[in-house]
């Protein structure tokens, strides 16, 4: 696998990645007391307001984008100063292990662990167990649905109140969505990153990304199976304007599928539990942008979790692009929108 990464440059690709992506070093913040620790060996980064509070506050975990394989705690540092400085809550920063070093399932185990070890020691850090929330965008909103799910169904740590997803990528069987067509070369994620950074998380290496672009990847009888909930037919017709064309089916290839066939695993794409999971998950918010390949992934499991019962408040940036809230005061620059879909996230968390 090394010798592959180190061929195509994708090592030192990805290195440089980080390093450019890697946030400036922040000062103290008069507002807040701010910690690095670790919750059962992932190390986490605690925000905590200093201003004296009436009770116990809101607990948000929050998991970071970068497709599995970029972002830190640094990266993300002036998103959760923010969300802990406006909605007057207790911000936990998580930093999983990242791709391709360290493959499914470690970013989720990171996550699960880390928020399973905050639900078992809430006094200690002020916070109310009935006002727990897990929150990320991009891979983040992925692992943040993916750990909301696992702990549905646990009667032994106190529930969750609610889920954030940001533009969450939820499912890798349909990369020719409304969406991905649309917006195939926009910025900051364009179509073929998109199937790049699930390989790479799934395997450690994006061998077989052509096939898995054109759907090759899953067989005729669980793409049939999966419709009902992975289907341009579940997305409203508004979205459906902007050029897309129905796409033929492409031949199914057997040992593509068996190098990616954990792309079925609802730990990894979401979108594919089943409804006995979905009808158990927490009040959800979730962000969309228009100008995003992972569009339609938000919006069909905004569908989903309606259909099953699920309290959703649904926010879309119109002129929004994938990554616009991670660009929130970015070196010095910001864009209306991004600042207007993260107070989106503060107004909903005041309202738990």
């Amino acid at each position: 696998q090394g010798r592959i990464l180190e061929k195509t440059g994708l090592c030192s690709q990805i290195t440089f990645g980080r390093y450019v992506r890697q946030g400036r070093k922040l000062g103290l913040d008069p507002k807040l007391f701010i910690q690095d620790l670790q919750f059962k060996e992932v190390p986490v980064r605690v925000y905590q307001p200093k201003a004296t509070s009436d009770g116990p506050r809101r607990g948000i975990l929050f998991f970071h984008g970068g497709g599995w394989v970029f972002g830190s705690l640094d990266t993300y540092e002036k998103v959760c100063r923010y969300l802990s400085r406006e909605s007057d809550s207790v911000v936990v920063s998580v930093q999983y292990r990242l791709a391709p070093e360290h493959k499914y399932p470690a970013a989720y185990e990171d996550c699960l662990n880390a928020t399973q070890h905050f639900l078992q020691h809430l006094e200690h850090y002020g916070v109310d167990p009935a006002r727990v929330i897990v929150c990320g965008d991009s891979a983040g909103g992925n692992l943040a649905a993916a750990v909301s799910q696992t702990l549905a169904g646990r009667s032994d740590l106190p529930k969750l109140r609610a889920q954030i997803l940001i533009y969450p990528g939820l499912q890798a069987l349909d990369f020719n969505l409304p969406s991905y067509q649309q917006n195939r070369g926009v910025p900051l994620l364009f179509r073929e990153r998109a199937a790049f950074f699930a390989l790479l998380y799934l395997n450690g290496d994006a061998l077989h990304m052509q096939e898995v672009l054109e759907g090759s990847h899953i067989p005729p009888d669980m793409r049939l199976k999966y419709r009902k909930w992975v289907s341009p037919d579940n997305i409203p017709e508004e979205f459906k304007v902007r050029g897309v064309k129905p796409l033929r089916p492409t031949d199914f290839i057997a040992e593509v599928y068996e190098k990616v066939k954990r792309f079925c695993e609802p730990n990894l794409c979401p979108l594919l539990a089943e409804d006995t999971i979905i009808q158990q998950l927490p009040e959800s918010f979730i962000l969309t942008c228009e100008y995003d390949v992972l569009r339609d992934d938000g919006l069909l499991y905004k569908k989903r979790l309606e259909d099953n019962g699920v309290r959703v408040t649904w926010y879309h940036l119109e002129d929004g692009f994938h990554g616009i809230i991670s660009l929130y005061d970015y070196c010095g620059f910001s864009f209306p929108s991004g600042k207007r879909g993260l107070d989106s996230v503060v107004n909903f968390l005041k309202s738990l």
